[in-house]
């Protein structure tokens, strides 16, 4: 059974799905002089609120310089391209701030994919795993979370998608797909996940 056939709704993590993975978040936790291991949005909201706002500017300069170098994943412009010609809507779910985002996506030549309320960042609700961003783009769309689908590279994306009840896609370029509990598909590229795609659509055209 094809999980993702007939699905019509995609959201998309950016960092390390629709873009090549450039984050060396131990370092940046360095740099920020925030507690090892403690993810950075968690940490910062556990500091006191004057202190976790320069974090936050200092966090924003660092992400932004970033997004101008960012690189598309093999295969974005592709598959979303494919899931716009088929009709399908498209949107991002990201724990960046909506500038960083912006800037990756223009970087990278993905913006014409996008309208600016279909990108969901930090700065519109709580951000991943908590499934608000997820459930507010869903809303916007009017759409059912049984005909949507979450892709992204790490465990906060797959339990976002867990946590709104949609169907989930880890992209694993190194297949190693470490977390099965909170995966419906898995794939090592891009370009396999729209493989993946064609197939279903092929399948369907043969049984009309």
């Amino acid at each position: 059974m094809n999980l993702l056939k007939n699905k019509q709704h995609w959201l998309f993590d950016m960092d390390g799905t629709l873009t090549r993975a450039m984050h060396d978040f131990d370092a940046m936790r360095v740099a920020l002089n925030l507690p090892e291991g403690v993810p950075i949005l968690e940490a910062l909201t556990n500091m006191e609120p004057s202190q976790a706002l320069i974090k936050r500017r200092e966090l924003d300069e660092m992400e932004l310089h970033m997004a101008a170098e960012a690189e598309p994943q093999p295969g974005s412009t592709e598959l979303l391209q494919y899931l716009c010609d088929q009709g399908a809507q498209v949107g991002i779910v990201t724990r960046n701030g909506r500038e960083i985002a912006d800037v990756t996506l223009q970087a990278c030549a993905l913006d014409k994919f996008f309208t600016p309320e279909s990108i969901i960042s930090r700065d519109c609700c709580a951000a991943k795993p908590d499934p608000a961003g997820i459930n507010l783009l869903l809303a916007r769309w009017q759409a059912d979370a049984a005909q949507a689908v979450m892709v992204g590279d790490y465990l906060f994306d797959l339990e976002t998608g867990r946590n709104a009840s949609v169907t989930t896609v880890h992209m694993d370029v190194d297949g190693i797909f470490a977390w099965p509990d909170m995966t419906d598909v898995g794939v090592q590229s891009l370009p396999e996940l729209l493989a993946l795609l064609e197939t279903a659509d092929d399948s369907k055209k043969l049984l009309r």
